[in-house]
C-alpha cells in the first residue's frame, strides 16, 4: 500500500494532508485536518487503517493531540 513519502519535504506533506478528504465513516468527505479530536483520538485506540490514509490520520493525532492544529491554519 502507498504511504506518505518519506523524501517529500514538510512542507509538502503538509499540503498533502490538508487536501486529503475522510474516503469512509461518518465524516466522509472531511479533510483529516478538520477531522475533530476525539474522532482522531478514538482511531488511535482503535488502530489507523493501513497505508496512505493510515499514516496520514496518524501525522494528524500527532499534530491535533500535541497542540499544534496552527501549522493548518494558513492551509484551510
Amino acid at each position: 500500500m502507498e504511504t506518505i513519502d518519506q523524501g517529500m519535504s514538510p512542507h509538502l506533506q503538509l499540503l498533502e494532508l490538508a487536501s486529503m478528504r475522510m474516503p469512509f465513516g461518518k465524516y466522509k468527505g472531511f479533510r483529516l485536518i478538520d477531522l475533530p479530536e476525539p474522532y482522531v483520538v478514538w482511531f488511535a485506540g482503535q488502530g489507523f487503517p493501513e497505508g496512505k490514509l493510515g499514516d496520514m490520520l496518524r501525522t494528524v493525532y500527532e499534530i491535533k493531540v500535541n497542540g499544534l492544529e496552527y501549522l493548518f491554519e494558513e492551509l484551510r
